[in-house]
C-alpha cells in the first residue's frame, strides 16, 4: 500500500481537532447550529494553516453532522463526495469552467442538504473568471455554498469579497505546532526530543502542514530517536554550540575565536550568507531578552536554550546587539553580490568581535573624556558589564 504522507493522515476532521483557529471553528460551528449558514465564506491565511481543512469540516457539518452517514462524512474529508465539489482555481481558472459551474449549481445536491463548492487559491481566477462568478455568488441557489480559500486575499476583487464572509486564519503558535508534532511523533512510535519539535516547530514558520512535512523527513531517516542534531544534519542547518561559541567570540572580543569558529561551520557546509542569517536571528532573540526580560513570549526558545541565550545576552547591551544585527544585515546583501565572499565575511565577524575597540576609537576621536563600555552607557540596563572609566 502507499505511503500516505503525516500532513494527509494527521489532518483535523473536526472542528474540536482543528489547530491553533480556536475563533474560526467557534463561529462557524454556532452559525450551523444557530441555522445562519451564509451563502459564501473567504478563507484566507499563509500556506498550511488549515483553511482547506476546515472548509472540509465545515462542509462535513453542514451535509454529514455528527460523521452520519459515516461513508458520506468520509468521502467528504477525502475530498470526492458528489455534493463537495473542491476545483483548484490555478488549473480551472478561465471564464468557461467559471460558467460550467454556475449551469451545475441549479442543480440539487444528490444526498446531502448543500451543494457546497470549495475553490481554492481563488485569487489565480482569471478577472472573466470572477465577473462570471459575481452574480451567483451574490444571489445563489438557497442549496448552494462557496468557500472560497486563498494565501493572498488581496487579490480577490473586492466585488466578490463584499459578497462573502471572511475569516482570517493565523499563523500557528511554535508551542502549538511544536505538541501537536510531539502527539504525532508519539503515534508513529518515535521518541522526539522537546527541543527537536520546537526546533521543527520554529522551522515551519507557523504553517502545520510546513512542520509535518519536515517530521516526516526525519522519520524517514529510520532513527527512532529524533534529536536536534539529526535535523541539523538533515537540513545543513549550523550547529547551535558552534553559533553559541562564535557569539560568545564576539561578547569576549576574540576574533580569532571567532574565525575560528566560523571557518567550521562552512566546513560543515553552511553558506557564507546563510551564517550572517543565523548568526543575526541569534542576536536578535539575545537583544530582545535584554530588553523585554526572560519570560518574554517574543523568543522562541525551549527553556534550556531560553537559559543558556539569557545568560549571553548579560554580556552585551542593547545598543551593541542593534548595531551587531545592522552590520549582518549590510553583509548579508553584500555576500549575495560578492566575488569575494569569504573576505567579507571574515571582515564583518572581526569587525563584530572588535566592536569595543571600534567604540572606543570612535569616542576618541570625538574628543570624549570618557569612554564606554562594551556598546555604551545601556550595558546595565540590559544586565551588562558597568561602563568602564579610564
Amino acid at each position: 500500500m502507499a505511503y500516505t504522507a503525516l500532513a494527509r493522515r494527521y489532518r483535523s476532521r473536526s472542528f474540536d481537532e482543528l489547530v491553533g483557529q480556536d475563533p474560526v471553528a467557534r463561529t462557524l460551528r454556532k452559525a450551523i447550529e444557530t441555522n445562519r449558514v451564509a451563502h459564501a465564506y473567504l478563507f484566507t491565511g499563509t500556506r498550511g494553516v488549515g483553511k482547506t481543512s476546515t472548509a472540509r469540516i465545515f462542509a462535513k457539518a453542514l451535509n454529514a453532522p455528527g460523521d452520519e452517514p459515516a461513508d458520506v462524512a468520509e468521502a467528504i474529508m477525502q475530498g470526492r463526495d458528489t455534493d463537495v465539489i473542491e476545483i483548484d482555481g490555478a488549473s480551472n481558472n478561465k471564464v468557461e469552467e467559471a460558467r460550467e459551474l454556475i449551469a451545475n449549481s441549479v442543480y440539487r445536491p444528490l444526498r446531502g442538504r448543500y451543494k457546497v463548492y470549495i475553490i481554492d487559491e481563488v485569487h489565480m481566477l482569471t478577472t472573466q473568471a470572477f465577473n462570471a462568478l459575481l452574480k451567483t455568488m451574490e444571489e445563489p441557489p438557497e442549496h448552494v455554498v462557496f468557500v472560497l480559500c486563498t494565501t493572498e486575499a488581496h487579490k480577490v476583487p473586492a466585488t466578490i469579497q463584499s459578497r462573502c464572509q471572511r475569516f482570517d486564519f493565523r499563523a500557528l503558535p511554535t508551542a502549538q505546532i511544536a505538541a501537536h508534532l510531539g502527539e504525532v511523533a508519539r503515534a508513529e512510535g518515535a521518541e522526539a526530543d522537546a527541543e527537536l519539535l520546537h526546533a521543527a516547530a520554529r522551522l515551519g514558520n507557523g504553517s502545520m502542514r510546513d512542520a509535518l512535512s519536515l517530521l516526516d523527513r526525519l522519520l524517514a531517516s529510520g532513527e527512532k530517536r529524533l534529536t536536534v542534531g539529526l535535523l541539523e544534519s538533515l537540513l545543513g542547518l549550523p550547529d547551535r554550540q558552534l553559533i553559541h561559541d562564535l557569539v560568545e567570540g564576539c561578547a569576549t572580543g576574540d576574533p580569532a575565536v571567532v574565525l575560528a569558529r566560523a571557518d567550521e561551520l562552512q566546513r560543515r557546509g553552511v553558506s557564507p550568507d546563510q551564517l550572517v542569517e543565523t548568526l543575526a536571528e541569534r542576536l536578535r532573540d539575545l537583544m530582545v531578552l535584554g530588553v523585554c526580560g526572560p519570560e518574554t513570549e517574543l523568543v522562541d526558545l525551549p527553556p534550556e536554550a531560553r537559559r543558556t541565550a539569557l545568560e549571553q545576552a548579560r554580556k552585551f547591551d542593547t545598543a551593541g546587539l542593534v548595531h551587531m544585527i545592522a552590520l549582518c544585515d549590510a553583509s548579508g546583501r553584500s555576500l549575495r553580490n560578492s566575488s569575494a565572499p569569504r573576505a567579507i565575511l571574515d571582515a564583518v565577524l572581526v569587525r563584530l568581535a572588535l566592536t569595543e575597540r571600534f567604540a572606543d576609537a570612535a569616542a576618541v576621536a570625538a574628543g570624549a573624556g570618557v569612554t564606554v563600555g562594551r556598546f555604551g552607557s545601556g550595558a546595565a540596563a540590559a544586565g551588562g558589564p558597568e561602563p568602564k572609566k579610564h
